[in-house]
């Protein structure tokens, strides 16, 4: 006897690992092809990029500027040199007797370059910017809700995977339990077709027999179509072909035995990514705060360029020229739009500050109220229980007296159809259960993400 309750035991257990895997299953395959959390995760990539750029602009930047101008006419200057110095040269020759000093004419130089280019590369590097650290700052915490989101979307998705998975393991229930009424009904149909061959039955029980079975046919028809429409539906979720099989493997006892404890203990301070992820709204906040009240700082830069400056594009040692500066830029006036805009960061974070305590209420009172839901639904399993273990017995008792003579067919009738509505509500029942269950661990926070 040891024996036989230890292997029932190592099979009850197996089984429930084998279940759990094929949730998991496909858990992962939805975490894999949902096009949903493929979108938010190409927007967390993009926030990792941005965070690459951000921290780019602290490295130098090297360009290459060049520029072309030519132009004719404008302002001139004119400069005497042959009025000024031919006389000292013509003085000079006839001292000397020789011709060492020749004559020069007058010149004009105009304001506006003519044939000039001036080709450089251009290399600077900040030196005093808060801004650029305030932007890498908001940049880190913007790659920080992304991940959240991503996180929210993957715990929805798993809710949403179990619930549309126990939605069809319940429509496949309720087509069996149909099915086992259609066969009592046709069964029904055969005992009074008997009876009335024998002379002990009548006509208008056959025809009510024959009703009921096309009856039940209808109902079953309608769940099957619920069978299929809750694959679709879970396919969709797993973004695979519509009319994909789904493995069934159920673990109803393993799960209900988790029910007392998630009634007993639910937890969800500091879990929820949904606070954890307002808070970050909240430091993002903060942040541009920051960088709005550091409007006065001064913004130092330095920078060099090597290039060539000539007329005629001619390149030598005489054109080419480095430069070397700093720029510096301080703020003196602007028409008060900086006063303004730390104003308006002060509301903005202290919106986010309230909108953050709201959600933590509105969170508490959500994850109160799965509690009280699944604690509801698990009670009405157990009332359910008992009422089709009482059907189960009135069943049997009502078709014991109607063949004995001792009941009527319409209490044979009546008695199935209490039967297979426990049936039905035990079912329905048992995965509301499964699925108050299911919106209680996403309410936790508890399911372990990758």
């Amino acid at each position: 006897m040891k024996n036989v309750c230890l292997m029932l035991v190592l099979l009850l257990g197996v089984f429930s690992v084998n279940a759990q895997q094929v949730l998991q299953g496909y858990i992962d395959t939805a975490f894999k092809n949902n096009i949903v959390l493929q979108q938010k995760n190409v927007s967390l990539e993009k926030a990792q990029y941005a965070l690459k750029a951000a921290k780019g602009l602290f490295l130098p930047s090297t360009a290459f500027q060049a520029g072309y101008q030519t132009a004719d006419g404008g302002r001139n200057i004119p400069l005497p040199l042959g009025n000024l110095l031919n006389p000292i040269y013509s003085t000079l020759n006839q001292i000397t007797g020789a011709n060492n000093f020749p004559m020069l004419e007058n010149q004009t130089i105009n304001f506006l370059p003519k044939n000039f280019h001036d080709a450089k590369i251009r290399t600077t590097v900040p030196i005093i910017n808060t801004d650029i650290i305030n932007n890498k700052r908001i940049t880190e915490q913007q790659l920080a809700l992304k991940e959240f989101e991503v996180q929210i979307y993957k715990r929805d998705l798993v809710k949403e995977v179990k619930t549309a998975y126990y939605n069809y393991l319940s429509a496949l229930a309720a087509v069996d339990i149909y099915q086992s009424g259609l066969q009592l009904a046709n069964e029904g149909l055969r005992v009074n077709q008997k009876l009335l061959e024998n002379g002990k039955g009548l006509p208008a029980y056959v025809l009510r027999s024959q009703s009921e079975v096309e009856n039940v046919r209808a109902t079953l028809l309608d769940a099957e179509q619920k069978v299929n429409n809750a694959r679709l539906y879970f396919n969709f979720l797993l973004n695979r072909n519509a009319d994909h099989a789904i493995v069934v493997e159920k673990d109803d006892q393993g799960n209900l035995a988790k029910v007392e404890s998630l009634l007993l203990n639910l937890d969800i301070s500091g879990q929820r990514e949904e606070l954890k992820a307002l808070n970050q709204v909240v430091g993002i906040n903060q942040t541009v705060r920051k960088m709005n009240s550091q409007f006065a700082v001064p913004k130092l830069g330095a920078f060099l360029d090597l290039g060539t400056q000539s007329e005629g594009f001619k390149f030598n040692s005489n054109t080419r020229y480095y430069m070397l500066g700093l720029q510096l830029e301080i703020p003196i006036f602007s028409g008060n739009r900086n006063n303004n805009r730390i104003k308006e960061s002060h509301l903005d974070l202290k919106n986010a500050q309230l909108n953050a305590n709201l959600v933590a209420q509105q969170l508490s009172l959500s994850a109160k109220t799965a509690q009280n839901n699944l604690r509801s639904a698990y009670q009405t399993y157990q009332s359910s229980q008992k009422q089709f273990e009482a059907a189960s017995t009135y069943l049997r008792l009502i078709e014991r007296g109607y063949l004995a003579g001792a009941n009527s067919f319409v209490e044979t009738i009546d008695a199935r159809n209490q039967y297979t509505s426990a049936q039905i509500l035990v079912n329905i029942n048992l995965y509301k259960v499964l699925t108050a269950m299911a919106n209680i661990e996403r309410e936790a926070a508890s399911y372990i993400l990758n």
